[in-house]
């Protein structure tokens, strides 16, 4: 895969921006391993090779087991190897992420808002369609995944 353009070079004060949003999402008390997970699954998706590989690195990085991480996007499968708080942010990324095919029905809403207080699902939304735009940079500019580049 031959990248595009370097999208961080081009707009370097758009890409802030969103670092920005990432900044916060950091700082928003919502557990890091949590958000990295979502973070995979969205991009997982979104079929996003750079993303996949950035995430999946961080949480490796964080202690998550190989054996969980491979289970990520069968998670609903996967019994309790993923508490309620992960299966809750999982379904909701799923449904966020797929929002033209689900139109995030209630059921979704009244699911995620049983295991999250109204911030942290607000900041959990955030971080999804954060994923989301940087997925459409990645893939849009064909940004090669580190696995790849040899990195």
């Amino acid at each position: 895969m031959t990248q595009r353009l370097d999208y961080t070079n081009v707009a370097p004060a758009g890409v802030k921006a969103l670092g920005g949003v990432y900044g916060y999402i950091t700082r928003s008390g919502l557990p890091t391993q949590l958000v990295n997970l979502v973070y995979l699954r969205v991009s997982q998706i979104n079929g996003c090779a750079y993303c996949i590989d950035v995430h999946s690195r961080d949480l490796i990085k964080e202690g998550l087991a190989v054996e969980k991480l491979v289970l990520v996007p069968a998670w609903h499968e996967a019994g309790d190897l993923f508490d309620a708080r992960e299966r809750g942010a999982l379904a909701w990324a799923e449904t966020v992420t797929r929002v033209a095919e689900t139109a995030i029905p209630e059921t979704a809403f009244l699911a995620a808002s049983s295991l999250f207080s109204e911030k942290e699902l607000v900041d959990l939304t955030i971080a999804i369609g954060l994923m989301n735009a940087f997925n459409r940079l990645a893939i849009g500019f064909r940004k090669p995944p580190r696995a790849a580049t040899g990195e």
